[in-house]
């Protein structure tokens, strides 16, 4: 989930200002019960079809999207709208070019299926899609299904502008890690639950080089990095590779959803500082280590952080709409 960064709210004052607001009151399981009863089926099947036409790309890619989404003016699919000759949308924003496009093909696809059943027709939003991919590519890689509350709606508005300072970067210590999922209602234990996202997917050498090549004048190699991934992440990207050269971010399971982020965490083989720092900062390394032995408890923070997080930012009746297109506003 290469950007994974968020800021605290430093007063109520500013938070009300510069903050997406929460609005959960709308949100509830099987919200389309009366128009489309079987749409969790019509999208859990079309992310089935997706994943065996490209497994590697789309679940992480489709988590990552989930994610940026909801921490840019918060979950309304803002992400997914194309750029027009008189706007630069979301998704071209530099934090967003890493998203992988079979992310975005997921939410086409299955809003396509859930279209073409005709009492479901543009009554679905593209953002309660987006939760539900979300869900399943997570459950399908191996991690825990979940119910989703559904009721949100598509934003009216997507610029890049919008994203800067919202994302996370792979920098981030975790001052700054907890400020930025503060500033969203999410806790450090939230943060480190939707950290292991990276337990999946892969990054790019240029996201982390100066780990391995020049992290200091004392220390050209990060000292809390494994010394053997170290020479391990050189021979994949070696000096004057291109820095779009893709690389695992966990590099023993990186096809399934599991617990391994945290073991590797303490293993010293945590891809990105925003990674490692959950082991290295002692505020954080508890639950680390709670995690990394413990999956089921892992599982039950993930599923209570991305609950929390699909809260944030709900567009209603007065700043959205269901899309007939995810891709551009009606």
């Amino acid at each position: 989930m290469a950007p994974f960064k968020l800021s605290v709210a430093w007063s109520l004052s500013v938070c009300l200002c510069l903050c997406p607001h929460s609005t959960s009151a709308q949100l509830r399981q099987n919200y389309y019960a009366n128009v489309c009863p079987n749409v969790e089926s019509i999208v859990r099947n079309a992310v089935r079809q997706k994943l065996q036409q490209a497994a590697n790309a789309t679940v992480p890619g489709t988590l990552r999207l989930f994610f940026h989404d909801c921490f840019v003016q918060g979950c309304d699919a803002s992400v997914i709208v194309a750029s027009t000759a008189s706007n630069k949308a979301e998704k071209d924003h530099p934090d967003n070019l890493s998203l992988a496009g079979d992310g975005f093909d997921t939410v086409i696809k299955a809003k396509a299926a859930v279209d073409a059943v005709p009492s479901c027709r543009n009554r679905v939003s593209c953002a309660d899609i987006l939760a539900m991919a979300t869900r399943d590519v997570v459950a399908l890689a191996g991690g825990p299904s979940y119910a989703v509350e559904l009721g949100r709606l598509d934003g009216l508005s997507s610029t890049a502008a919008s994203v800067n300072g919202r994302l996370p970067q792979p920098t981030y210590n975790l001052n700054q890690l907890n400020a930025l999922f503060a500033a969203n209602g999410l806790s450090q234990a939230d943060m480190i639950a939707l950290s292991a996202a990276h337990t999946v997917g892969f990054s790019h050498c240029g996201q982390f080089s100066n780990r391995i090549y020049n992290f200091s004048r004392q220390n050209p190699i990060d000292p809390t990095l494994n010394q053997s991934y170290a020479h391990q992440l050189q021979g994949m990207c070696p000096r004057n590779v291109d820095l779009q050269r893709a690389i695992d971010m966990d590099p023993n399971t990186p096809q399934t959803f599991d617990n391994m982020y945290f073991k590797n965490l303490r293993n010293g083989m945590g891809l990105f500082t925003s990674d490692q720092v959950l082991f290295t900062d002692p505020r954080s390394k508890p639950t680390v280590n709670t995690w990394a032995g413990n999956s089921p408890a892992f599982q039950t923070a993930f599923v209570s952080a991305m609950t929390k997080l699909g809260r944030v930012g709900v567009k209603t009746v007065r700043n959205g709409n269901i899309r007939r297109d995810c891709a551009a506003f009606n």
